[in-house]
């Protein structure tokens, strides 16, 4: 049966998205383990070969199912503010309580069989303190060695994504946002449900805690959802655009287009297949912020692109006359 969350008055005005480095981390190494999930980042996985060569993981991966199951919420726990640090959630995931701890690493032990009788599982169990530590070392350096060169880039795409979201939420409201949210998650009568292999043999309640959106760059093709007390009821997505992430940002210029407006330019407009902040687009060109704010600011003048604010970014995107130029004539050569 499918997980089905009742969501009353309270729970709708307590949901809310956030962003999280400690989250992306996991999910990240989650999917190292899964080649199927590899298709977006292809790229990445190319560039980062020496450095996930040079992570022992296979402490990590113990509590991390390769076919689904249950991995411990405190390696991800539901961030409690919109936009937390990497160092303010690894601090969270440190002060774990070892007896929790216990409990959520025996349960992710039971979905691997042997993985509870291996000596790394008995060892787990055995000091959960000690275990929480050595995971936490981990994660930290799995964060500096695969997503802190990149994080400006993943953040500004998964901020894009809420901006995204919001704005479907306000103009249609809970239906609306999860029409195109994911292909498992539908939302009906007042309840948010997710369609899953899983056994779930009655319907959850959210308590008045509302859900917790977070939108991922790792976690496709796969949404996850955990409702388990003391948490804050969670659903991690895939972001919108995340094919784009680790592209040429050239791809897909044409000729014309370089003519018209310069090969700098064009590539810019080339790169905005989703809204996307001055930051987002300086970190996928390698070029200063001031750069690229000059060009856009150009792109906008000549009606080839609108801008937003959302929060305390911009947010660009192009209009349907880039959409022409982009379409019109052969791609451009090297």
């Amino acid at each position: 049966m499918p997980l089905r969350m009742r969501l009353g008055v309270e729970d709708v005005l307590r949901c809310r998205f956030a962003v999280s480095p400690l989250c992306q981390t996991h999910e990240a190494l989650r999917m190292l383990r899964r080649p199927e999930r590899h298709g977006y980042h292809r790229a990445w996985l190319r560039r980062m070969q020496a450095a996930v060569a040079g992570l022992d993981l296979a402490r990590m991966w113990l509590f991390m199912p390769p076919r689904g199951g249950y991995t411990p919420d405190f390696l991800g726990a539901p961030p409690e503010v919109p936009s937390a640090s990497f160092a303010d959630e690894l601090a969270r995931m440190r002060s774990t309580d070892p007896a929790m701890a216990h409990t959520e690493m025996a349960r992710s032990l039971a979905c691997t069989p042997g993985a509870t009788e291996s000596p790394e599982g008995r060892r787990a169990l055995a000091d959960p303190a000690r275990a929480v530590r050595e995971l936490a070392d981990l994660t930290e350096r799995a964060w500096h060695a695969l997503l802190a060169p990149h994080w400006s880039g993943v953040r500004a795409l998964l901020e894009a994504d809420i901006a995204y979201r919001s704005g479907r939420l306000a103009a249609g409201g809970w239906e609306a946002l999860f029409a195109d949210l994911h292909p498992d998650l539908a939302w009906t009568d007042h309840t948010l449900v997710h369609h899953t292999p899983h056994d779930y043999p009655a319907a959850q309640q959210a308590d008045g805690r509302g859900v917790l959106m977070v939108p991922s760059v790792f976690v496709w093709p796969d949404v996850v959802s955990g409702f388990a007390a003391p948490w804050q009821p969670t659903v991690i997505y895939p972001a919108r655009g995340v094919g784009t992430l680790w592209q040429d940002p050239a791809a897909g210029v044409t000729s014309a287009l370089v003519r018209l407006v310069g090969r700098t330019r064009a590539a810019i407009l080339a790169d905005l297949d989703g809204p996307a902040s001055t930051t987002a687009l300086a970190a996928r060109h390698s070029m200063a912020p001031s750069s690229v704010s000059a060009h856009l600011s150009v792109l906008r003048d000549a009606g080839l692109l609108t801008s937003r604010r959302h929060g305390h970014q911009v947010l660009y995107e192009r209009l349907p006359l880039a959409v022409a130029l982009l379409a019109a004539g052969p791609a451009a050569q090297g």
